[in-house]
């Protein structure tokens, strides 16, 4: 559970704003996602590939 402490006259946006960046880095609504659908190891593996050279091919076009 999230403990959110809020100052007295402080803003309920700004609690809120606390709220929401301490839920994101949680990271509860990815994991949420990911296991909405199982994906095979191995297709998991190949995805990683792809996007790593990908990331490669970008780099390199840089320079």
């Amino acid at each position: 559970m999230l403990i959110i402490p809020v100052k007295e006259g402080e803003n309920i946006e700004r609690a809120l704003k606390k709220f929401k960046k301490k839920f994101e880095r949680t990271g509860v609504m990815r994991e949420l996602r990911d296991r909405k659908e199982f994906i095979k190891p191995s297709v998991r593996l190949r995805q990683q590939k792809i996007k790593a050279a990908h990331k490669q091919r970008l780099r390199s076009a840089e320079i």
